[in-house]
């Protein structure tokens, strides 16, 4: 199974409205820093103004043909033609400060006034939060000063200071609500309406529900093919030895076959008890996740390293995921990345369960092969996200990102 260079990764499918690309959900983007966010904030107000702005001059000049019946939809074509100017560089705005990104997609010409107009009212509101927060800081400088002159006094400073730190906080918390109104506002006017999510979500369905059933053929073709070509065989040659030691003509040939049918048997059980596993492990119900994932590294002709660390259960379908997960990726390092050491993690981060494993093998896994197709329907079944990371020369990691709730 190796190759080329891999690295990909499953989306997870779409539950709540969001900003997105054209064909998918925008990868996770990192919260902005807080002085682009400060700037972001600030160039918000400005743009706010803009819009102000052009309402008024643009809304005196276009009040009567906007009254008169004739002249109504042509002047509402001009006003709606510079809201679009100023709605694409408030978009632009929001990526370059804030990360965001929207689908490339025509917005109705009522939706884009109706934000422009929301949108200059919330970056006014975010300007006379500013003011008032930059009265704050004048009146704090004034009364420092007043402080080093000798004409204030500790308690008259005190009282101001108080009041001071309470106005700020509410100045604070009034540009964080702002600013959260302002991205919620954004993805309600520009990204995938709730019908739209609604459309992915079932083609998604449709295709993981086809993925899943087509693993499932996979899978019990690979265990009869590992009934046939192993088990069956091993049985074959278990019995032409027992039927050799029956016509033995010594009873020294006889004790040397059946000592040979007896290994053949242990390792038939052994074989028929790998194809169980693969099945589904008893272990997993009998002993937890934890004991499940052990047998796995016992029975890797590789060193496996262990990192568990859960402290409590987890869902009957997340366990056997992380499982298969784990096993698949143990399995394939072993046989093909001619690696010396391989590593699992298994910790929860939140209401996800995060699955890491590394080995320092050779890389270039082949990402179409049935082993890890199989896993990216098995993940993908719990909208889960699978990444893959396999260059060639190694390291190859593989992280399943599986959610509890």
């Amino acid at each position: 199974m190796q190759g080329d260079s891999a690295d990909f990764t499953t989306r997870p499918l779409p539950t709540a409205p969001g900003p997105a690309r054209p064909g998918g959900d925008p990868p996770p983007t990192p919260p902005a820093a807080l002085p682009r966010r400060a700037a972001g904030v600030l160039s918000g107000c400005a743009t706010a103004s803009l819009g102000l702005l052009y309402f008024a001059v643009v809304g005196t000049l276009l009040g009567p043909p906007l009254l008169w019946p004739r002249t109504r939809r042509h002047a509402l074509v001009v006003l709606t033609a510079g809201a679009r100017r100023l709605v694409r560089l408030e978009r632009r705005r929001r990526s370059a400060f804030f990360g965001d990104s929207f689908p490339d997609r025509p917005v109705p010409d009522h939706r884009i006034l109706r934000y422009l107009a929301t949108r200059t009212y919330a970056g006014l509101l975010t300007a006379v939060v500013l003011g008032l927060l930059g009265f704050g800081v004048v009146l704090a400088g004034l009364l420092v000063a007043a402080l080093a002159r000798g004409t204030l006094g500790w308690r008259e400073l005190l009282t101001q200071a108080l009041l001071g730190g309470v106005l700020l906080f509410l100045d604070v918390q009034g540009l964080v609500s702002l600013e959260a109104f302002d991205a919620r506002l954004a993805r309600e006017y520009f990204g995938p309406s709730e019908r739209e999510l609604m459309q992915r979500r079932i083609d998604e369905l449709a295709t993981s529900r086809a993925a899943v059933l087509q693993a499932v053929d996979t899978e019990r073709r690979r265990i009869e093919r590992d009934l046939h070509d192993g088990v069956q065989q091993r049985l074959v040659a278990l019995a032409m030895l027992l039927g050799r030691a029956r016509r033995g003509r010594t009873p020294e040939q006889a004790d040397s076959l059946l000592e040979q049918a007896h290994r053949e048997s242990q390792d038939v059980l052994t074989e028929l008890r790998e194809v169980a596993w693969r099945v589904y492990p008893t272990a997993l119900d009998n002993l937890g996740l934890k004991e499940a994932l052990a047998g796995v590294s016992e029975r890797c002709d590789i060193p496996v390293r262990m990192d568990f660390a859960l402290a409590g259960p987890l869902p009957a379908s997340v366990e056997t995921a992380a499982y298969f997960v784990v096993s698949e990726a143990v399995t394939n390092a072993a046989k093909h990345s001619a690696a010396t050491e391989i590593v699992v993690s298994v910790r929860a981060h939140g209401p996800v369960l995060v699955v890491r494993i590394e080995d320092d093998g050779v890389g270039g896994a082949h990402l179409t092969g049935s082993g890890l197709t199989g896993l990216h329907s098995r993940v993908g079944a719990l909208d889960g996200r699978l990444h893959v990371h396999s260059p060639t020369g190694g390291p190859t990691t593989i992280t399943a990102e599986l959610p509890c709730g």
